[in-house]
């Protein structure tokens, strides 16, 4: 017996989904970075960094929604499009 398959977003929602993921990544990287050169490895990295992850996310995704078209279009000022 095979388990059913999950529902997946109307295309619609990439525009949202796509900086949803891409911010939640880089900001636990970046914030990660950051808490440990600012405190050092230990305890209070550990306590410090969930908060900076969040303080960065709440930022980084609307900054994410609002800039990422015009990113795009930078990008294909400077990248060829694909042939075909």
């Amino acid at each position: 017996m095979s388990l059913p398959r999950p529902r997946k977003l109307p295309p619609r929602y990439g525009a949202v989904v796509l900086p949803f993921f891409l911010s939640l990544m880089m900001t636990f990287i970046i914030s990660g970075i950051s808490t440990l050169r600012a405190l050092g490895p230990g305890q209070e990295f550990l306590r410090a960094w969930p908060a900076a992850w969040a303080m960065s996310w709440a930022i980084g995704f609307p900054t994410l929604l609002v800039v990422l078209p015009a990113v795009r279009r930078l990008a294909a000022l400077v990248v060829a499009p694909p042939p075909g």
